[in-house]
């Protein structure tokens, strides 16, 4: 499958007009890129949030695409769950059961009740493979990367099953190499904002990363090649705004609309946004066994977040230094509505920044939000409190 086929309409077009594609392409409803690539022969395997090992599904032929949900109405899933649950559970089965994407393969993960049935309830509802992903639920264990290891093998022998490809490890070895060279340069991005948060719009930040869960990886890897070069000789002037870590999208995606509305009062210089697109955070070696260097970097090269009880990583502590790296003076500790995990992890965070004496602003979002007036005063009334007491 010819990745250039997928997405064109970026190419050759000025920086701003990029930015905006990129925005427009992530808040569309009909996957029409992924349409694209099933047009043209190719399988697709959709997983859902938090993290997912890319690299299987692309060493195998498929496009991996990350499914977070979207802002339709659950019409067809509100019959298949009860109501008190998270919307993005119930807006990412929307858009398979409504026809707005067609998948060959699904993946959930235990990381709470609803994202534990979700599988099941995806396979009770359509004729294509539905599996969980077990990630060790002890990530001290000596034998998590062993147990790890294995339960991607068994996954990887599904994917290739599905899609008809035979992949050897020096396939994987190329997967790895390619999503070792994305993530490097969303890191770049990153720097960025920490270093000249002026010179990338919090919203355009996102949308570059974003466009990552649902494009082959060669095309955002062209596409970030091309970005990153002309972001920091953008013209646009350093203002004098709060820089803030948000915190609390690791799961379920704020709205675009609401990280617009932040940035225009805050420099997000840092978040936990799409954190599994980001979740490795150095080069992962290959050049031994590929499924054990995949494991063993989804353990001891990686972030933290509420779905990963690891005792090496008090996400407190990983607060304040994520905080502290990114020479931030607040944090914006946001949570999805009905995620029990999100809100836990709020009054650690809160106890946390308490003691630091560090200014935070609580809020809850979901993916239909409409209403921002009340929110952004919010905002804005934290934000003149800390500039001028």
């Amino acid at each position: 499958m010819d990745s250039a086929q997928i997405w064109q309409a970026w190419r050759d077009q000025p920086l701003q007009e990029v930015l905006f594609l990129c925005r427009d392409a992530i808040e569309e409803a009909d996957f029409s890129m992924v349409q694209r690539w099933r047009d043209g022969g190719g399988k697709v395997v959709g997983h859902f949030q938090v993290y997912f090992p890319v690299e299987l599904a692309h060493a195998a032929g498929m496009l991996p695409l990350k499914t977070a949900g979207a802002p339709v109405e659950p019409n067809h899933a509100d019959s298949r769950f009860g109501s008190y649950l998270c919307s993005v559970i119930k807006t990412s089965l929307e858009l398979s059961l409504s026809e707005r994407v067609e998948l060959d393969f699904f993946v959930s993960h235990p990381i709470c009740d609803a994202a534990r049935n979700l599988a099941a309830i995806w396979g009770r509802n359509h004729s294509y493979p539905s599996q969980i992903l077990y990630l060790p639920q002890n990530a001290n264990s000596s034998g998590s990367a062993g147990y790890l290891s294995e339960e991607y093998s068994r996954l990887f022998t599904e994917l290739q099953g599905v899609s008809g490809v035979t992949a050897t490890d020096d396939d994987l070895r190329r997967s790895i190499a390619l999503f070792n060279r994305s993530r490097a340069l969303v890191r770049e991005l990153y720097a960025l904002k920490r270093q000249e948060p002026w010179k990338v719009a919090a919203e355009d930040a996102y949308a570059l990363v974003a466009i990552g869960g649902r494009i082959p990886v060669e095309e955002h890897i062209a596409l970030l090649e091309h970005v990153l070069p002309q972001l920091p000789a953008f013209h646009r002037k350093a203002e004098d705004r709060v820089r803030v870590v948000f915190e609390g999208a690791f799961c379920e995606q704020p709205p675009l609309d609401l990280i617009r509305m932040v940035g225009r009062s805050c420099y997000i210089v840092d978040d936990d946004f799409l954190i599994g697109l980001r979740w490795i955070t150095s080069d992962i070696d290959a050049a031994g066994e590929p499924l054990l260097a995949l494991a063993t970097a989804y353990l001891e090269q990686s972030s933290y977040s509420p779905v990963q009880h690891d005792n090496r990583k008090p996400k407190e502590e990983m607060l304040l230094h994520r905080i502290g790296e990114a020479n931030a003076g607040a944090a914006v500790l946001t949570a999805a509505k009905m995620c029990e995990p999100g809100l836990e992890e709020q009054v650690s965070y809160v106890l946390a920044l308490d003691d630091k004496q560090l200014p935070y602003f609580l809020s809850e979002f979901e993916e239909s939000m409409t209403n921002f007036g009340s929110l952004e005063l919010q905002v804005e009334t934290f934000v003149e409190n800390l500039l001028f007491g």
